[in-house]
Parts: structure tokens; C-alpha cells; sequence
């Protein structure tokens, strides 16, 4: 269908590109590009299942398909692959199908690799000179890498592919299909003659690993993070991985923070390090103080024989003081435009005086909780990575505040944290602990109760059209109205997109009544997931993403996407995620951007400028400190207020600040005492206080909150409305509290003030004002929602992928076997209605045995068009449960599709009979 606003060939060609200038070339011995229509040999099990995202909720989209490499690489614009090597590879994977795992996080983290025979091998290498070899990797959420074979290390077969390949091709070339940096130590032992990251690219990623390898595009990606020898290497490497407590005591010095001030010589690859086909030359044109902080101008010529991209990083080395500071802090970035042969573009850096100053936390520099530049030189290093970085100016500053604030969320816990010695050398310090109990600053501060007033007839719109204040309208709603309204409604709201996360607002029939709608939100950062079947478009994951170090492009692509979002009418995006790559085994970290808080803050507010542009908004997540899969929910981080205010959550400060940012997720992991849900300091006193962000705030689903000392549980929802955590996510039936929290009794025991519960309605009530939902609502839509309409509606036509005959009347039974209960798979059946009448689909399922207990596994039903309804279970439901489906009314002769999709594999059918 021709769109002129959501085109879906400008949607991929943007991921394309994405995916394009994303790409990490880490080695090139002359090697790449290499000219279409060559030979080549394509080795490795992932170039048949291209890795497209992680797993877990942030990967879950619909695709109709995900084109592999050999599609690809083998297509037009690519090679003449060798078709002996592909014929074996074809006959063994007859033998060793694509293992997909039971379900939510159990699926395998790579696949086993043919095993290679020396002649075999050597028999290829004389057919053509060059070969592929490519390495897949999958992580996701609930589970994360470990320092083992077929996770962050090669597997012995893999060791073998390239040990051979490398030993008889001319030319080999590696390809890195991984949401994650892996070990890179085999790179010495098999010196292969070019190595790339190509990442997780979505359903783009191979055409713009093409574009790359052909020449089209010249590499311009530079590593989000540093690879070192090992991950014992990393500076986290010992408080990681805990059950219950993780110490951050390497403090401020992530990544290369760390390695370029303490262990320069533990690096591989350095943060910001990409290969070009093309030679750049970078020169400091001027630089200039300001009020605001330091500007400085670069020109970029392009000296090499091809086009190509470059960035331009600023690193600022700031004087020691009695704070200590990391060697070199990366303050400002740019890429160029496509530069040809000789030509050159002038750049302007912007380093405001808060990227590079330092948070006090101890008092030690005279001015305890402030950011402050402490007195000396202030050296500026330009270049293209952090280790190759040059001085370029040097600007000599007095002592400065640049921020003063009050101390909030320090750990409670007493503990030591790494710092730079006298000698610069590795040393130890005490940490800070809380000076004030938050408990002491929110009775201080309670929001004022306004009096109820009942329904004075206030609707939202008229709160909209300037004709009642929030106030008023929010003094209308009754207790059990303004307890139904923190509670977000789902999974798979029948309120909102069939098979999405949840309804938040207009949950009930009652605050419906006051012109509240239910906004919609989806999963996740890689695309819209949708349980029901519906198919969106895969986005290129976060690493690939922030690899680009490209805002506008990010921008531009994510506009597209809130134009899909728009058309299936999801109001925000469960995404960015923008927690810290904290370690490399981090099972999330393919959905995160970098270890560097600075280059997350700005790719989340390209994203969100490109989702504003439409109406529609993002949730950036996980708010805060949530760097580890194992225990999530139950492991607490243990983190000093320096290393919160300058690390983990620079981020988000900066994606509400610049980025406009309308909802943040609060993450599973208690920080420093509280689960962050019901984290009050790091909610109220710094998110809305010291930020000023004015925006919704919901829990992550199921998660836990706390009293101070207290054990986390999801029913502890006073202690997340008290810290102004606006929406708990999510219960089955938001009116009834059937989640069964605590908020009625919280509030008949003063645990919980009415105030508190209004303000929240209140921040919920404003977002709500700013989604295409409540347009909708009040019938004030566009041109460009009617366009959207007609194309969501002929989206809703896909074809299924096997249909079957079923004649229906009472008691008919359908054949469960004929069901494809796998992954993300559609059965439809062509009913006759033999007998017409009311029917019901009577379904009996359970969790399969050994499915994770936190996985979510769905069924949808539909009749032809028309979503029914979805089913989901958890994966601790493992004895059989019975739920039933109304059909619409049929008359004799009727015929309709009845087709059933399952969003995850690990659900059981037990019988499914059809009765009137």
C-alpha cells in the first residue's frame, strides 16, 4: 500500500543504513571491501539463522521474514558462494535443525557448528580465495552470558572453523552476528585478515552488512564499549553476578574510565575504535569558553581514496583535585556527512560544564552534593577513539559549582571504592552513606489533599481545552477510583492493541466515565511486540545503534517507528533501554546502548525526538542500576551517589532534560535499600526534584516495592505510590485489585495519603493529555490517522500459514495435534457452521515442565479479522487450566477463519472443543 508518511521501503532503508554505520571493523589487512560478483565460501551455522535481536521482551516482534546471510550475501550486490560448502552445510542442518529452545529464557545462546574436515577445508580455499566465517551469539533478559564455552567464549568447534578457514583462505573475514562484545582473544591465535561486529541488526541487518562488505558503505561504526583481554579484566569483574548484594565499588571507573586510568594495557580493542576504508584527518580549528561550558570546533578531511563517515570524539583529562578523576571522560561528540575524496566538514563539539564535572558526595572538595570543577587545568583531547585521542587545548579553570543539590539515595551500607592513589596508582576509599533517612524528607514533603468532590461533571477534555484545572478534575475521583488508577491493566488488555504489555488510565467502565482512555504500551526497544500475530518491523538493537554514534540518523529511523506505533495504536514505547554496559556478561546489554553515559543519554533522546515528532513517546527504562539478569529481582545494588549522579543515572537525566522524556520505567532490583519502585530519594527528590521531570512513572512488570528494611513484594504498591511511582505493572483486573495489593489499607492506616494517591493520578491524567489515544477519544484525529487506519486494517489480512477444515456443532472437538503450539507460529482452521448459534471455544493448557517461572506464554484467537481474545500463562503454571472464548454469533452455512497464534513456545493443549 503507498503511504507518503509510514513508508515502508524509507522504513528500511533507514535501518539499512543503521545497521550500515553500526558495523565495528576492528581488523583490516587489505582485506574488505570486497568487489560484487567474487567468489567466496560462507562458513558458520549463524549465517543460516541471522540473530536479529536478543531474547525476552525486548525481542519479541512479529516479522514476516528475517532474510540470512547466504539470501543476502548471495543476492544481487553480493558473491558467487561456493556451492559445495553450502550443499554440506545444507545436508547437515537436515540432521541438526535450529534448536529453539522451551521457551522464555531457555533458549540456547548459539547453535553447534558443523564440524570441518582439513581437506575439506583446503578443497574449498582452492575454489576461491576468500571466505565468511561467521559467529552468531543470542542473550536476553532473564538470563545472562556467562564466561563460558558458546557464550562470551568460542566453542571448540568454532575454535576449529576458524583455525582451518583462517589457515587456507588468502582472505578470511569474521562477522560477529551478537548483541554484545564476546572474548576477542582468538583474533591473535587465528590472525584472520579482517574482523567485524555486525551486531544484531534486525530485519535489515544483513543487506546493510552487505552494503559494508561490497564497499557501498564505508564503515563508520566505533565501539560503545571497551573490549578487554577477559572479563576478569573488567572493573566490575569481582561485584558481579551476586545473589544478593552487588558492591559498585569500582565507583565511577566503568569501562574506560577504568581501563585508560588503571590498566591501559588489559585493552584489545579501546572505546570509540572503528576502521574506515578511507584515512581521515582531524584538526582543532578553535575552541572557545563559555557561560555555559566549552565549544570547540573540528575539521575532518577526508585524505583516502573513498567516501566515508568519521566521528569526532572529545575527551576532557580533568586536574586530580581531592575528588580523583578518571584519565580521560568523553565530554563531546559528531559524525560527518558522507565525505568524498578531499573533501572536509567543520564539526562543532558542545561540551556543557556538566559532562565533564565531578559530583562531591563526601564534602571533600567544599561543596558536599554539588557538581563542581575543581580547580586546574582542564586538557581537551581530540580524535577518533579514547586511546589515540590527542591534546588539542588546555583550559585552566578557578574552582567552580556548577550544580549545588542535596544528598539523596546514598547507600545506606558502608563500603570502600576504588580511586586514584598519590602515585595515580589504584587505591581505596570509604564510601558515603546517607546522611538523611528519605522517609524524614517525604513526611516534609507531602503533596496537599484536596478535598473529593464527586463527579461535578469534569471531563479530561475539559481539562485539555483550558476550561477545568487538574486539580478539580482529579478531586473528583473517589478513593477506590484513585486506587484503580495506579494500577495498569494486562498483560493483553482487552482495553487497548490486541497482545500488547498494558492499559494505563482508563482502566475501569468508572474512570472511563470521566473521559480518561486506556493508553497502550508495547515491548520493546528492538520493534512493537505483539502477542496476537500482528507483524511489525525489527529494529537493529541498542549496541548496533549507539555504534553509529549518529543522532540524526537514530532520529530519523525512530520516527518511522513512531509512526508504526501510531498506526497500531500503541502510545508508548516500552524503550529505550539505557541502563549502563556495566560488564560485558550482562544478558541485557544488547538492548542498552554503551558503558558511557554520555553517548546513552544522547541516542535515547534521538529516539525520543523521533517518536515526539508523531505524538507517540518511549519509556525509558530501567530506572536505575539494573545491570545484571541473575536475581533481578531480588539482587541489590550497592551503589556510592558519585557513581549514581556521573554513571547510571547520567543517562536518564539527560533524556529527560534534553530528550523531553514523558515516562520512565523503574527497574526490579532494589538500590541502596528500597526496590527502586518505591525508592522515594530516587523517584521524588531526584527524578522530579532535581530533574523537574513532570511525566508518568511505572513499575517494570510484577515488580516488587518495600518499606524501609522491609522484604520486596508486589503488593507493597503505597510504598511505589508514596515515591511516586504513578502506575504498578500490571494486574488482570485493575478495579477489583486483583492483584491484591495493599493501597485501600495503606490509606486507612496513614500509610499512605490521599494527596499522594492524587498526585499520581495526576501525573498519569497529563500523560494521558499528550497520547493519540485521548485524540481519538475526544474524536479529534487526522488525515494521517485515517491514512494509518486503512493501512493497520489491510495488515490485519495476512495470510496464515496452514489452514484446515473444520465443520462446526456442538461438542465439536479440534484435533490439538494439528495445532502448532512453537514459537511465534499460526494455525488457521476454515470453519462451517454446520449448526448456527452462540459459541465458545472451551481451551485447556499448562505451562510445559521446566519453563522458567517467569515466562509469559500467550495464545491469541481470532475469527477472520476480529481479535477474540488472548490467553496467557506463566511458566509456573503447570497444572492444567481450562479458559474459554466466545465466538460471534453464526448462522447455518456461516464460514470464518478460526486461527490461533502463540507469541512463545512452552504452552501445552490439553483439548480444545467448541460448544454452544
Amino acid at each position: 500500500m503507498k503511504n507518503t508518511m509510514l513508508e515502508m521501503s524509507r522504513y528500511a532503508a533507514l535501518a539499512r543504513q543503521a545497521v550500515a554505520e553500526g558495523v565495528v571493523l576492528l581488523k583490516n589487512e587489505a582485506v574488505l571491501p570486497l568487489a560484487p560478483g567474487g567468489r567466496a565460501a560462507l562458513f558458520g551455522y549463524a549465517q543460516f539463522h541471522y540473530y536479529k535481536s536478543g531474547t525476552g521482551s525486548g525481542g519479541l516482534v512479529n516479522v514476516t521474514h528475517v532474510p540470512n546471510l547466504p539470501e543476502i550475501l548471495g543476492g544481487d550486490g553480493g558473491y558467487r558462494l561456493d556451492a559445495e560448502v553450502q550443499a554440506r552445510y545444507a545436508a547437515w542442518l537436515t540432521d541438526h535443525p535450529y534448536e529453539m529452545g522451551t521457551g522464555w529464557a531457555q533458549e540456547p545462546w548459539f547453535q553447534p557448528e558443523m564440524p570441518l574436515d582439513e581437506e575439506f577445508v583446503r578443497a574449498a580455499a582452492q575454489r576461491t580465495d576468500t571466505a565468511f566465517i561467521v559467529i552468531g551469539r543470542t542473550a536476553g533478559e532473564d538470563q545472562d552470558n556467562t564466561n563460558t564455552p558458546g557464550s562470551f567464549l568460542l566453542t571448540e568447534g568454532e575454535e576449529n572453523m576458524l583455525a582451518l578457514v583462517c589457515r587456507y583462505f588468502n582472505k578470511s573475514v569474521v562477522l560477529l552476528n551478537v548483541g554484545n562484545i564476546i572474548d576477542m582473544q582468538w583474533v591473535a591465535r587465528y590472525n584472520p585478515g579482517a574482523v567485524a561486529y555486525i551486531w544484531q541488526g534486525g530485519q535489515e541487518g544483513c543487506r546493510g552488512v552487505l552494503d559494508v562488505l561490497n564497499g557501498t558503505v564505508s564503515p563508520s561504526g566505533k565501539l560503545p564499549d571497551t573490549i578487554a583481554s577477559t572479563p576478569a579484566d573488567y572493573p566490575a569483574a569481582d561485584h558481579y553476578g551476586a545473589d544478593d548484594q552487588n558492591f559498585y565499588a569500582e565507583d565511577i571507573y566503568v569501562g574506560y574510565r577504568y581501563f585508560e586510568t588503571f590498566s591501559p594495557e588489559n585493552v584489545l580493542y579501546p572505546f570509540g575504535f572503528g576502521l574506515s576504508y578511507t584515512k581521515f584527518d582531524v584538526q582543532l580549528l578553535s575552541a572557545d569558553e563559555n557561560a555555559d561550558g566549552i565549544t570547540a570546533f573540528a575539521t575532518v578531511k577526508n585524505i583516502g581514496a573513498r567516501p566515508g563517515k568519521e566521528v569526532v570524539q572529545l575527551y576532557c583529562t580533568a586536574p586530580q583535585g581531592l575528588l580523583g578523576k578518571p584519565a580521560k571522560v568523553l565530554c563531546a561528540f559528531a559524525k560527518t556527512k558522507t565525505l568524498a575524496p578531499g573533501e572536509s566538514q567543520t564539526l562543532t563539539l558542545t561540551a556543557p560544564w556538566r559532562n565533564f564535572a565531578s559530583y562531591d558526595d563526601s564534602g571533600a572538595a567544599g561543596h558536599k552534593s554539588a557538581f563542581v570543577l575543581e580547580a586546574g587545568d582542564y586538557v581537551f583531547s581530540l580524535g577518533t577513539d579514547v586511546r589515540h585521542s590527542v591534546a588539542a587545548f588546555t583550559v585552566t579553570l578557578p574552582l567552580m559549582v556548577v550544580e549545588q543539590l542535596e544528598s539523596a539515595a546514598a547507600p545506606a551500607t558502608a563500603f570502600e571504592r576504588v580511586r586514584p592513589g598519590a602515585d595515580s596508582s589504584l587505591a581505596w576509599e570509604p564510601v558515603p552513606t546517607e546522611a538523611e533517612l528519605p522517609e524524614i524528607r517525604r513526611a516534609a514533603r507531602l503533596p496537599k489533599e484536596h478535598p473529593q468532590t464527586g463527579d461535578k461533571g469534569i471531563r479530561l477534555q475539559d481539562v485539555a481545552d483550558g476550561m477545568a484545572d487538574m486539580t478539580d478534575f482529579v478531586a473528583q475521583l473517589s478513593d477506590d477510583e484513585l486506587c484503580t488508577i495506579v494500577r495498569g491493566e494486562g498483560m493483553n488488555s482487552p482495553r487497548v492493541t490486541p497482545g500488547t504489555a498494558g492499559a494505563i488510565g482508563g482502566v475501569s467502565d468508572a474512570l472511563q466515565h470521566y473521559g480518561l482512555p486506556a493508553a497502550c504500551c508495547s515491548d520493546g526497544p528492538s520493534g512493537i511486540r505483539m502477542d496476537c500475530g500482528t507483524v511489525a518491523f525489527a529494529m537493529p538493537n541498542g549496541t548496533c545503534l549507539a555504534a553509529t554514534f549518529n543522532e540524526e540518523l537514530s532520529e530519523e529511523l525512530y520516527s518511522m517507528e513512531g509512526l508504526e506505533l501510531r498506526k497500531n495504536h500503541v502510545d508508548t514505547l516500552l524503550g529505550p533501554g539505557i541502563n549502563i554496559h556495566r560488564h560485558p556478561l550482562n544478558g541485557r546489554n544488547f538492548e542498552y546502548f554503551s558503558e558511557d553515559p554520555l553517548l546513552t543519554g544522547k541516542m535515547a533522546c534521538a529516539q525520543l525526538r523521533g517518536l515526539h515528532r508523531w505524538g507517540v513517546t518511549g519509556t525509558i527504562k530501567h530506572f536505575a542500576a539494573n545491570n545484571q539478569e541473575h536475581r533481578r529481582h531480588f539482587v541489590e545494588s550497592v551503589v556510592s551517589e558519585r557513581a549514581l549522579r556521573e554513571i547510571y543515572l547520567r543517562g536518564f537525566e539527560i533524556a529527560v532534560k534534553e530528550g523531553h522524556a514523558r515516562s520512565i520505567m523503574t527497574s526490579y532490583n532494589p538500590l541502596n535499600g528500597y526496590w527502586t519502585a518505591s525508592n522515594y530519594d530516587l523517584v521524588t527528590t531526584i527524578l522530579r526534584g532535581q530533574w523537574g521531570y513532570t511525566g508518568l512513572v511505572m513499575s517494570d512488570w510484577w515488580a516488587e516495592g518495600n518499606d524501609r528494611g522491609g522484604a520486596g513484594s508486589t503488593k507493597h504498591v503505597a510504598a511505589m505510590v508514596r515515591a511516586q511511582n504513578d502506575v504498578f505493572m500490571v494486574v488482570a483486573d485493575p478495579e477489583h485489585n486483583s492483584g491484591g495489593d495493599d493501597l485501600a489499607a495503606a490509606l486507612a492506616e496513614g500509610r499512605l495519603t490521599r494527596g499522594e494517591l492524587q498526585r499520581s493520578a495526576a501525573n498519569i491524567c497529563r500523560f494521558l493529555l499528550q497520547t493519540p489515544a485521548f485524540r481519538r477519544s475526544i474524536g479529534r484525529t487526522s488525515a494521517l490517522d485515517d491514512q494509518l487506519e486503512a493501512m493497520a486494517e489491510q495488515d490485519m489480512q495476512q495470510a496464515a500459514q496452514n489452514i484446515l477444515p473444520l465443520t462446526l456443532r456442538d461438542g465439536t472437538a479440534i484435533d490439538i495435534a494439528a495445532i502448532d503450539n512453537g514459537y511465534r507460529r499460526t494455525t488457521a482452521f476454515r470453519v462451517t457452521a454446520a449448526e448456527g448459534g452462540s459459541y465458545t471455544l472451551h481451551l485447556r493448557c499448562r505451562a510445559m515442565l521446566g519453563s522458567s517461572p517467569l515466562a509469559q506464554i500467550p495464545v491469541s484467537v481470532f475469527a477472520g479479522r476480529a481479535f477474540l481474545k488472548t490467553i496467557t500463562i506463566t511458566g509456573t503454571q503447570t497444572d492444567w487450566c481450562d479458559f474459554t472464548v466466545s465466538l460471534p454469533a453464526l448462522n447455518t452455512g456461516d464460514e470464518f477463519f478460526l486461527r490461533f497464534y502463540f507469541g512463545q513456545s512452552g504452552m501445552e493443549l490439553g483439548a480444545a472443543i467448541l460448544k454452544k
